[in-house]
């Protein structure tokens, strides 16, 4: 007992040397489980939305505050054309476009069924299923209304006629949704997990103060342990969509060339968030730990699992410092809805500052630490 107590009191000890682990198992469990408690939410509410307004009458207004006063819709946009629409949808700016016709008042003023269109961006599954479900339900109780109203309205042809369109995955498979999200988390994961571990090993193995007393700059060093890594990244993507298509039977919509330009950047991103954790670390565990305290939010927060439209405004924005959020918009953008680098423009500016960044944080950091 005498030999085990001292092996206890030296792991004690050291322990509580080790300030960096300590406080990363303390910290760790209790800002994510606060972060996801407030965060993961399954009712969607408050779904940006563009309304095309060709009525421009009271009617339509009155139907339309009615979205917006269930909560469920936040009119965000208006336009003034269906392509306008069509390019917000298409952004990812909004999830639901409203249409109202020419004739809509007209119509409910006679007493007869009057369409207006919600279009609905299926490429969310989540949040386009709360979509169509409220839409057509706001448009059962408004036409209740008008009936109790005006009772001589035939009851079999409702005033409003709601009538959902879903794009892009019109049969909501979950597939089409999933897949590209998880090729995503897997580039992450294994990425960020790598390249975490790269410096911290060297250390441990004594290699690294041979790499010290070479003629390298930091940014080579930096910039040398990253290239395989990307190469790396692109073989898992080429497995992970060749997996999807022929498995799943997940469409590719738009051009695969876009995709595999656009990815270099996330997996810069990524490489340099590893690489940045690897600095910092003083051991594999610690790099293994702030590795899976990235990868938590990355997979909670970032839009892959729930929407980023159903958490509180401060989770929302905070979600905005995980690169992943911003390639779940490129690749889900291009496989699933088939747009272009024009509509993906600001989410690969984010994720090249992300990329700059963490290079930055870490050549400065290894420069400190061969000081």
């Amino acid at each position: 007992m005498g030999r085990i107590q001292a092996v206890l009191y030296k792991e004690f000890l050291h322990i509580r040397r080790d300030r960096l682990t300590l406080g990363l198992v303390f910290m760790l469990p209790l800002i994510q489980l606060l972060l996801f408690g407030y965060a993961i939410q399954t009712e969607v509410k408050h779904i940006p939305t563009v309304v095309f307004d060709q009525s421009l009458s009271e009617e339509s207004r009155d139907l339309l505050e009615a979205f917006s006063a269930s909560g469920y819709y936040d009119v965000l946009y208006a336009a003034n054309s269906f392509q306008e629409v069509n390019d917000m949808i298409d952004s990812g700016n909004a999830k639901v476009g409203i249409v109202f016709p020419p004739g809509f008042a007209n119509n409910v003023q006679k007493g007869e069924s009057a369409p207006v269109q919600v279009i609905v961006d299926a490429s969310d599954n989540m949040v386009a299923n709360q979509a169509m479900a409220t839409a057509n339900s706001i448009g059962l109780l408004k036409s209740q209304e008008v009936i109790t109203q005006k009772l001589h309205i035939d009851l079999t042809n409702p005033p409003y006629d709601i009538r959902v369109r879903a794009w892009y995955n019109p049969d909501g498979i979950t597939a089409y949704y999933m897949v590209p999200g998880i090729l995503g988390i897997v580039v992450t994961l294994s990425m960020v997990m790598m390249t975490s571990m790269s410096l911290v090993r060297e250390r441990e193995k004594g290699t690294l103060e041979q790499l010290i007393v070479t003629p390298i700059k930091s940014y080579e060093l930096m910039i040398g342990k990253i290239i395989p890594y990307i190469f790396l990244g692109y073989i898992q993507i080429t497995v992970a969509l060749l997996v999807g298509v022929l498995v799943f039977g997940v469409p590719i919509k738009g051009s695969l060339l876009e995709l595999y330009g656009l990815t270099l950047f996330f997996i810069t991103a990524s490489l340099g968030l590893g690489i940045m954790i690897s600095n910092i670390a003083r051991n594999q565990m610690q790099a293994f730990q702030m590795s899976f305290f990235i990868m938590l939010p990355s997979i909670m927060l970032s839009g892959f699992l729930f929407p980023r439209d159903a958490m509180p405004r401060i989770i929302y924005y905070l979600s905005d410092v995980i690169p992943l959020t911003y390639y779940l918009d490129i690749i889900r953008g291009i496989v699933l809805k088939g747009i272009g680098f024009s509509y993906l423009v600001s989410q690969v500016i984010c994720l090249i500052l992300f990329s700059v960044l963490f290079l930055t944080i870490s050549i400065l950091k290894f420069k400190k630490k061969i000081a």
